[in-house]
């Protein structure tokens, strides 16, 4: 009799471990895989693979990656998010990288309380108001003033065409911080619009060779750049390039070619200025795996990732509300991208490094202080 009660809590008990044994943490990445911009997602998934291979587990739990695809649009940036919490159950999820695509992720973040940590959102709107919404990139209102900063102080410009992309709420923020910058301190400024997937900008660039233009700031993604830098030189522009942290993919150099030599951008960051040891550990890993040195977006994936761990350690808990909290008591993260502390509003402060496209390469220019940027 004893026999036969205690089977049904020996196959319990058998049950229980078995089943505790193969316990998952699931994260979910938003990522633009495919479309436009799958070259940018691409890296930043490369970014995250490498944290995952070094760090695959949490709590005793085993961390299990679910991609979603976004295809570079904002309808299936919001569905593959809702997808990742309804049918997926991730407790937290990176991405997206578009801030477009962020603030339609961001909505279901809010409404279904569940974390977005974004790599690489800069628009300042992708987190306002939010309280489940974070990143761990700088904003674009800091990246545009460093921007003109750099323009005005080290470049001596004057006078700047500013193309914009009106289709990418990224571009569009980014140009406005440019030019109430520039203008503050006397610069005169030829605003122009295009929009994602246009190929001839011959009517723009003529427009800003006509204005004076000793410089073309071209606030969008790498694909336009470099169409728009190869067309102005075909018009005969000598002046600067100027861009955001949106001009870093490899793409950017195989469409441009020598005509985004000596562009300068503003990013996040660079394997030259990893002098930390966890800086240059990954680039050892980065370079072991894919031959070549880590993008940006890369590093930026890594951090994402590992500050999830992080706070999933920090909080003792995989509930989503506690990590979304948790993610906002990040301070003085010790990051590949450098210190990051994310604060209240889910932002992050950080020091602005400038490229320049020499000999076919992305290299290390300046770096930029924020605390000298207010």
């Amino acid at each position: 009799m004893l026999g036969i009660t205690l089977k049904p809590l020996l196959f319990t008990l058998i049950f229980l471990i078995y089943t505790s044994s193969f316990a998952v943490v699931r994260i979910g990445v938003l990522l633009p895989l495919t479309g436009p911009l799958a070259a940018a997602g691409d890296l930043v998934k490369r970014g995250i693979e490498i944290a995952h291979n070094e760090k695959g587990s949490v709590l005793g739990e085993k961390v299990e990656l679910v991609y979603m695809d976004t295809r570079s649009e904002k309808t299936e940036a919001a569905n593959g998010m809702a997808r990742l919490i309804d049918r997926e159950k991730v407790v937290a999820v990176i991405g997206e990288i578009m801030s477009g695509n962020s603030m339609a992720a961001g909505e279901l973040a809010e409404s279904k309380k569940v974390p977005l940590l974004s790599p690489a959102s800069t628009n300042p709107l992708v987190t306002q108001g939010k309280k489940f919404v974070s990143r761990v990139c700088f904003v674009d209102p800091v990246q545009g003033t460093a921007l003109a900063e750099f323009a005005l102080k080290n470049l001596k410009l004057t006078k700047v065409a500013v193309f914009t992309d009106i289709e990418q709420d990224y571009s569009v923020g980014l140009s406005n911080y440019f030019i109430e910058r520039f203008k503050k301190y006397g610069g005169k400024v030829l605003q122009v619009q295009y929009k994602t997937g246009d190929i001839d900008f011959s009517a723009q660039i003529t427009q800003a060779i006509s204005f004076g233009s000793e410089a073309i700031l071209i606030a969008g993604y790498y694909n336009e750049i470099a169409l728009i830098a190869y067309q102005a030189r075909a018009l005969g522009f000598k002046g600067y390039f100027l861009a955001g942290d949106g001009a870093n993919a490899p793409e950017l150099l195989k469409i441009g070619g020598k005509a985004v030599e000596g562009l300068y951008f503003s990013d996040h960051y660079h394997p030259h200025a990893a002098i930390s040891s966890l800086g240059k550990k990954f680039v050892e890993l980065y370079e072991k795996k894919y031959g070549e040195k880590p993008s940006t977006l890369s590093a930026l994936g890594y951090d994402a990732y590992m500050i999830i761990l992080k706070v999933i350690e920090n909080v003792k808990s995989t509930n989503p509300e506690k990590v979304a909290l948790g993610i906002r008591n990040i301070k003085n993260y010790n990051g590949v991208t450098g210190s990051i502390t994310i604060d209240n509003m889910g932002n992050t402060t950080k020091d602005i490094v400038i490229l320049v496209v020499k000999n076919n390469a992305m290299n290390f220019f300046t770096k930029i202080p924020a605390c000298s940027l207010k």
